[in-house]
Protein backbone atom coordinates (compact mmCIF):
# COMPACT_ATOMS: atom_id res chain seq x y z
CA UNK A 1 0.00 0.00 0.00
CA UNK A 2 0.82 3.68 -0.50
CA UNK A 3 2.91 5.48 1.77
CA UNK A 4 -0.44 6.62 4.24
CA UNK A 5 0.25 9.72 6.76
CA UNK A 6 -2.48 10.46 8.68
CA UNK A 7 -2.76 14.55 9.25
CA UNK A 8 -4.39 16.47 12.60
CA UNK A 9 -6.46 13.20 12.69
CA UNK A 10 -7.40 12.50 9.70
CA UNK A 11 -6.75 9.42 7.39
CA UNK A 12 -6.99 8.74 4.02
CA UNK A 13 -9.27 6.23 3.28
CA UNK A 14 -8.99 3.44 0.22
CA UNK A 15 -11.54 1.38 -1.10
CA UNK A 16 -10.31 -2.30 -1.05
CA UNK A 17 -11.03 -2.68 -5.01
CA UNK A 18 -8.66 0.58 -5.68
CA UNK A 19 -5.10 0.11 -5.89
CA UNK A 20 -2.72 2.72 -4.85
CA UNK A 21 0.84 2.24 -5.64
CA UNK A 22 3.77 2.11 -2.72
CA UNK A 23 5.41 4.94 -4.20
CA UNK A 24 2.61 6.86 -4.22
CA UNK A 25 1.76 9.65 -1.24
CA UNK A 26 -1.51 10.28 0.49
CA UNK A 27 -2.10 12.86 3.08
CA UNK A 28 -4.38 13.69 5.32
CA UNK A 29 -8.26 14.37 3.87
CA UNK A 30 -8.35 11.90 0.55
CA UNK A 31 -10.98 9.15 -0.32
CA UNK A 32 -9.90 7.38 -2.93
CA UNK A 33 -13.52 5.04 -4.44
CA UNK A 34 -13.47 1.91 -6.21
CA UNK A 35 -11.90 0.59 -8.73
CA UNK A 36 -9.35 3.52 -9.08
CA UNK A 37 -5.88 3.18 -9.76
CA UNK A 38 -3.31 5.78 -8.93
CA UNK A 39 -0.09 5.36 -9.90
CA UNK A 40 3.48 5.64 -8.37
CA UNK A 41 5.16 9.23 -7.64
CA UNK A 42 1.60 10.83 -7.50
CA UNK A 43 1.21 13.11 -4.18
CA UNK A 44 -2.10 13.71 -3.34
CA UNK A 45 -2.23 16.26 -0.27
CA UNK A 46 -5.66 16.72 1.28
CA UNK A 47 -3.79 18.74 4.30
CA UNK A 48 -5.29 22.28 3.60
CA UNK A 49 -8.70 21.24 1.36
CA UNK A 50 -10.35 17.31 0.41
CA UNK A 51 -8.97 15.28 -2.40
CA UNK A 52 -11.68 12.99 -3.89
CA UNK A 53 -10.88 10.20 -6.30
CA UNK A 54 -14.70 8.51 -7.56
CA UNK A 55 -15.29 4.99 -8.91
CA UNK A 56 -13.00 4.07 -11.50
CA UNK A 57 -10.82 6.99 -11.68
CA UNK A 58 -7.16 6.64 -12.65
CA UNK A 59 -4.62 9.23 -11.38
CA UNK A 60 -0.93 8.60 -13.27
CA UNK A 61 2.50 8.36 -12.55
CA UNK A 62 3.92 11.97 -10.92
CA UNK A 63 0.57 13.75 -10.81
CA UNK A 64 0.20 16.00 -7.99
CA UNK A 65 -3.47 16.71 -6.53
CA UNK A 66 -3.76 19.51 -3.71
CA UNK A 67 -6.19 22.86 -3.10
CA UNK A 68 -6.44 25.70 -1.28
CA UNK A 69 -8.20 25.71 2.20
CA UNK A 70 -11.89 24.77 2.28
CA UNK A 71 -11.43 24.10 -1.13
CA UNK A 72 -11.96 20.55 -2.32
CA UNK A 73 -10.39 18.76 -5.59
CA UNK A 74 -12.32 16.11 -7.45
CA UNK A 75 -12.09 13.45 -10.29
CA UNK A 76 -15.71 12.34 -11.04
CA UNK A 77 -16.52 8.31 -11.93
CA UNK A 78 -14.42 7.50 -14.49
CA UNK A 79 -12.00 10.36 -14.88
CA UNK A 80 -8.81 9.88 -16.63
CA UNK A 81 -5.65 12.20 -15.67
CA UNK A 82 -2.35 11.88 -17.46
CA UNK A 83 0.98 11.30 -16.80
CA UNK A 84 2.87 14.69 -14.62
CA UNK A 85 -0.51 16.31 -14.49
CA UNK A 86 -1.17 19.02 -11.58
CA UNK A 87 -5.21 19.87 -10.79
CA UNK A 88 -5.49 22.37 -8.00
CA UNK A 89 -8.81 23.32 -6.37
CA UNK A 90 -10.62 22.22 -9.81
CA UNK A 91 -13.08 19.40 -10.43
CA UNK A 92 -12.98 16.85 -13.47
CA UNK A 93 -16.39 15.22 -14.65
CA UNK A 94 -17.11 12.12 -15.18
CA UNK A 95 -15.80 10.05 -18.19
CA UNK A 96 -13.07 12.88 -18.93
CA UNK A 97 -9.59 12.83 -19.57
CA UNK A 98 -6.91 15.20 -18.83
CA UNK A 99 -3.72 14.72 -20.83
CA UNK A 100 -0.40 14.11 -20.03
CA UNK A 101 1.23 17.10 -18.00
CA UNK A 102 -1.35 19.79 -17.91
CA UNK A 103 -1.95 21.74 -15.08
CA UNK A 104 -5.83 22.67 -14.10
CA UNK A 105 -5.81 26.14 -11.73
CA UNK A 106 -8.31 26.50 -8.90
CA UNK A 107 -12.39 26.79 -9.67
CA UNK A 108 -11.88 24.90 -13.49
CA UNK A 109 -14.79 22.77 -13.91
CA UNK A 110 -14.65 20.13 -16.88
CA UNK A 111 -17.60 18.84 -18.25
CA UNK A 112 -18.25 15.34 -18.66
CA UNK A 113 -16.56 13.48 -21.61
CA UNK A 114 -14.55 16.72 -22.17
CA UNK A 115 -10.92 16.25 -23.34
CA UNK A 116 -7.93 18.47 -21.82
CA UNK A 117 -5.06 18.55 -24.68
CA UNK A 118 -1.72 17.45 -23.15
CA UNK A 119 0.48 20.12 -21.82
CA UNK A 120 -2.59 22.20 -21.23
CA UNK A 121 -2.97 25.72 -19.05
CA UNK A 122 -6.42 25.89 -17.68
CA UNK A 123 -6.61 29.17 -16.35
CA UNK A 124 -8.53 29.67 -12.88
CA UNK A 125 -12.46 29.47 -12.89
CA UNK A 126 -12.32 27.84 -16.32
CA UNK A 127 -15.31 25.78 -17.78
CA UNK A 128 -14.81 23.06 -20.28
CA UNK A 129 -17.95 22.37 -22.20
CA UNK A 130 -18.74 19.16 -21.87
CA UNK A 131 -17.96 16.51 -25.12
CA UNK A 132 -15.27 19.49 -26.08
CA UNK A 133 -11.71 19.03 -26.59
CA UNK A 134 -9.65 22.72 -24.95
CA UNK A 135 -5.52 22.35 -25.08
CA UNK A 136 -2.86 25.13 -24.75
CA UNK A 137 -1.46 27.69 -22.84
CA UNK A 138 -4.23 29.20 -21.69
CA UNK A 139 -6.36 26.71 -22.82
CA UNK A 140 -9.01 27.31 -25.16
CA UNK A 141 -12.13 25.37 -26.41
CA UNK A 142 -11.08 24.29 -30.09
CA UNK A 143 -14.26 21.83 -30.61
CA UNK A 144 -16.51 19.21 -29.99
CA UNK A 145 -15.59 15.58 -29.59
CA UNK A 146 -16.58 12.90 -32.05
CA UNK A 147 -18.19 9.62 -30.53
CA UNK A 148 -15.41 7.54 -31.71
CA UNK A 149 -12.55 9.65 -28.92
CA UNK A 150 -14.91 9.15 -26.85
CA UNK A 151 -14.74 6.05 -27.22
CA UNK A 152 -11.19 5.37 -27.43
CA UNK A 153 -10.73 7.51 -24.13
CA UNK A 154 -13.73 4.70 -22.48
CA UNK A 155 -11.48 1.88 -23.52
CA UNK A 156 -8.36 3.57 -22.07
CA UNK A 157 -9.91 3.77 -19.02
CA UNK A 158 -11.65 0.58 -18.84
CA UNK A 159 -7.67 -0.57 -19.13
CA UNK A 160 -6.55 1.14 -16.13
CA UNK A 161 -9.44 -0.17 -14.00
CA UNK A 162 -8.23 -3.66 -15.05
CA UNK A 163 -5.17 -2.34 -14.50
CA UNK A 164 -5.68 -1.95 -11.04
CA UNK A 165 -6.79 -5.41 -10.59
CA UNK A 166 -3.55 -6.93 -12.29
CA UNK A 167 -1.69 -4.84 -9.87
CA UNK A 168 -3.57 -5.66 -6.74
CA UNK A 169 -2.98 -9.17 -7.53
CA UNK A 170 0.13 -9.15 -9.42
CA UNK A 171 2.51 -6.30 -8.15
CA UNK A 172 5.50 -7.60 -5.86
CA UNK A 173 8.46 -6.22 -5.12
CA UNK A 174 11.40 -7.44 -6.89
CA UNK A 175 15.37 -8.14 -7.09
CA UNK A 176 16.31 -7.11 -10.63
CA UNK A 177 17.53 -9.71 -12.86
CA UNK A 178 21.35 -9.57 -14.61
CA UNK A 179 20.02 -10.78 -17.51
CA UNK A 180 16.75 -11.78 -19.84
CA UNK A 181 16.35 -15.61 -19.67
CA UNK A 182 13.19 -15.49 -21.86
CA UNK A 183 11.76 -13.65 -24.61
CA UNK A 184 9.71 -10.29 -23.94
CA UNK A 185 6.08 -10.99 -24.21
CA UNK A 186 3.51 -7.99 -24.04
CA UNK A 187 1.81 -7.72 -21.01
CA UNK A 188 -1.80 -7.87 -23.30
CA UNK A 189 -4.17 -10.19 -21.43
CA UNK A 190 -6.31 -10.50 -24.61
CA UNK A 191 -8.88 -7.48 -23.94
CA UNK A 192 -9.03 -4.74 -26.63
CA UNK A 193 -5.81 -2.76 -25.84
CA UNK A 194 -5.40 0.56 -25.51
CA UNK A 195 -3.53 2.71 -28.09
CA UNK A 196 -3.09 5.79 -29.41
CA UNK A 197 -5.58 7.88 -31.01
CA UNK A 198 -4.32 7.93 -34.38
CA UNK A 199 -3.71 3.95 -34.43
CA UNK A 200 -7.28 3.36 -32.88
CA UNK A 201 -9.20 5.38 -35.98
CA UNK A 202 -7.02 3.20 -38.12
CA UNK A 203 -8.37 -0.15 -37.31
Amino acid sequence: MARIYSFEGTVPVVHPTAFVHPDAVLIGSVDIGPGCYVGPLASLRGDFGHIELRAGCNVQDGCVLHCFPGADTVVEEDGHVGHGSVLHGCRVGRDSLIGMKSVLMDGVVVGRQAFVGAGSFVKSRFQVPERHLVAGSPAKVLRELTAEEIAWKGNGTLQYQKLAQRCLSGLRPATAATERTAPVTSAATGEPEHVTLHAYRSR
